[in-house]
C-alpha cells in the first residue's frame, strides 16, 4: 500500500508508532506533486518541508504526543504563512512573504503539522472557480482534469482528491469548502460562525471561515478539533467541549429541498444525489420531509450578494495591494472594484441588512428542523472556461445552495454521493443547527458507515 492511500488518521498511527516518519511521508507527498503539477493543486511548495519535517521526527522520538506533529498539509493561499509565499491568488501579490502566520495557521503549525506548500486559490477567494494569474493552469477536479475543482478552495480539494496531501485547510465565504468537496468526491466542512477564528480579520458581517476539506469524517474532523480555538478578542468565538469524534445518539428530523431559487431547473443528478441521501438517512430511522424553498435568489438578493462581495474584495484590495500594481488584477476583481466605487455606505448598510432578512427567513422555515438536505451544487464541475467576464449571476446558479449557510452563521458540510456515468462527481449538501457541528459531523459519520458513497479514486491517484 503506498503511503498516500493511508487516511490521515491512519498516517497519524503510523507516525506515533514510528512504522514512517514525517520526512518519509513529506518527501512522498512532494514527489507526488511535481509528478501531478498539471492538475494546479499548488501555488508554493514549502522549500523548508523537509526540515520541518525532520524536526518533527525529533520531536517523535521524544515521545511528542501534538495533534498533527509530522501530518504534511496544504495551506489555502488566503491564509498567511510565515516565509512563505502568500498571493491572495493575485499576481499583484506574487512577491508577498508574511512574516507572522494568520491565527489559524499558528495552530496547525504548534500541533506540528507540515506545511507542505500553498493550495490554490482564486483571486481574493471571489470566485467559485480556482483560476488566477499567478498560476500557469487553473485547478482542476483530477475525475475530469478538463473541468474546474471549484472554488475558492480548489486547489485544496484538487490535492486531496489526488493524493497530494492527506487533509487540506481551506476556508467558506459562500461555499467555497463545500462546493470544490462535491467536485473531488470529497468530505468539506463549513464550521459554524465563531468556532474557527478568522483572525486577524475582524467584521460584524462574518461569513467566512476557515475549516477541513478530507477524504474521511474522522480526517476532517481531527484537523477540526486542532483548528477550534477562539483568538483573543474574537466578537463570536466560542469554544467546543469533548472534541468532534462523537456518537450520533438520536433520531433527527430532516428538511429537504432541491429547488435552486433561480431561473435554472434542478440539474437531474443534483435530484438524484438528494433522493438517495434521503433514503439513507430514512433507512437509518431519521424523519425526512420536503418543504418548500424558503427564499429565492431574486434580484434585490442577487444585487445584495455583489454588493457584499465588490465591498469586502474592496477592502481586502486597498488593505494589501500597492495602487501601483492594481493592473495586474484579473478582469472579475476589477469589475468588482468599479462596482464598489459606485457605493454609497447606505449602499453597504442596506444590503447586509437584506442578506441578514434572508438569512433569517431561512432559520425560520427550517425552525423545527435539526438538519437540512439539499444538493451542494446544482450540476456536476463545470468545463474550463465557462465563467468569463461579470459572472456573479452564472456562479449563483450553480452554486446557489451553499451562501445562505454563510450568512445565517450555521455549520453545513458536503458529502460525496455518487459519481456519474460521465465520471463526474456530485455531493450533498447537510446543514445543521447554529454550534451544532459535532451533531452534523456525528450525522456525516453516520452516513459513511451507512456506505451513502462509495471510495472511487480518479486515475492520478494510481498514478
Amino acid at each position: 500500500m503506498s503511503l498516500h492511500e493511508l487516511t490521515a488518521a491512519q498516517q497519524l498511527q503510523a507516525l506515533r508508532a514510528k512504522e514512517i516518519s514525517s520526512r518519509e511521508l513529506t518527501e512522498h507527498y512532494l514527489n507526488r506533486t511535481e509528478r501531478h503539477a498539471d492538475l494546479g493543486a499548488f501555488v508554493t511548495l514549502n522549500e523548508n518541508a523537509t526540515k520541518e519535517a525532520a524536526r518533527a521526527d525529533e520531536r517523535l522520538a521524544q515521545g511528542d504526543q501534538a495533534a498533527l506533529l509530522g501530518l504534511p498539509l496544504g495551506i489555502k493561499d488566503l491564509a498567511a504563512t510565515a516565509g512563505i509565499r502568500t498571493t491572495f491568488g493575485s499576481a499583484a501579490l506574487a512577491r508577498t512573504v508574511p512574516s507572522q502566520d494568520s491565527w489559524t495557521v499558528g495552530l496547525l503549525r504548534q500541533a506540528g503539522a507540515v506545511v507542505l506548500g500553498k493550495t490554490n486559490t482564486s483571486e481574493f477567494g471571489a470566485t467559485c472557480y480556482t483560476e488566477n494569474d499567478v498560476t500557469p493552469r487553473p485547478a482542476v477536479t483530477p475525475y475530469a482534469p478538463t473541468r474546474y475543482s471549484s472554488g475558492s478552495s480548489g486547489g485544496a480539494a484538487t490535492a486531496v482528491a489526488a493524493g497530494l496531501l492527506p487533509v487540506a485547510h481551506a476556508s467558506d465565504g459562500a461555499g467555497s469548502i463545500r462546493t470544490p468537496a462535491a467536485t473531488c468526491h470529497l468530505v468539506g466542512m463549513k464550521p459554524s460562525r465563531g468556532l474557527v477564528s478568522p483572525a486577524p480579520a475582524s467584521s460584524f458581517l462574518v461569513a467566512s471561515t476557515e475549516g477541513p476539506i478530507a477524504r474521511t469524517v474522522e480526517d476532517a474532523a481531527l484537523l477540526l478539533d486542532v483548528m477550534a480555538s477562539p483568538a483573543p478578542g474574537d466578537l463570536y468565538g466560542w469554544r467546543h467541549e469533548g472534541g468532534f469524534s462523537s456518537v450520533l445518539r438520536r433520531k433527527l428530523k430532516i428538511a429537504l429541498w432541491t429547488d435552486t431559487g433561480t431561473d435554472e431547473d434542478t440539474d437531474p443528478q443534483a435530484e438524484l444525489a438528494v433522493r438517495r441521501t434521503a433514503e439513507v438517512l430514512i433507512g437509518l430511522g431519521h424523519v425526512v420531509r420536503e418543504i418548500p424553498l424558503p427564499a429565492r435568489w431574486d434580484e434585490p438578493v442577487s444585487r445584495a450578494v455583489l454588493v457584499w462581495f465588490a465591498y469586502q474584495v474592496a477592502a481586502v484590495a486597498r488593505l494589501v495591494v500597492p495602487p501601483e500594481r492594481t493592473h495586474l488584477l484579473r478582469p472579475y476583481s476589477r469589475h468588482l472594484l468599479d462596482v464598489n466605487e459606485t457605493l454609497s455606505a447606505n449602499d453597504i448598510v442596506s444590503a447586509q441588512t437584506l442578506l441578514a432578512r434572508y438569512a433569517s427567513t431561512f432559520l425560520a422555515a427550517v425552525d423545527g428542523y435539526d438538519v437540512v438536505l439539499t444538493p451542494t451544487t446544482n450540476g456536476p464541475p463545470v468545463p474550463i472556461g465557462h465563467y468569463t467576464g461579470d459572472e456573479a449571476d452564472l456562479m449563483l446558479k450553480w452554486s446557489c445552495h451553499t451562501p445562505w449557510a454563510n450568512l445565517a452563521g450555521v455549520p453545513a458540510i458536503s458529502l460525496p454521493s455518487h459519481v456519474d456515468d460521465n465520471g463526474l462527481p456530485h455531493g450533498v449538501h447537510l446543514v445543521g443547527r447554529n454550534r451544532q457541528d459535532a451533531e452534523l459531523l456525528a450525522l456525516a459519520a453516520q452516513l459513511e458507515s451507512a456506505a451513502l458513497w462509495d471510495e472511487l479514486h480518479p486515475p492520478s491517484w494510481h498514478r
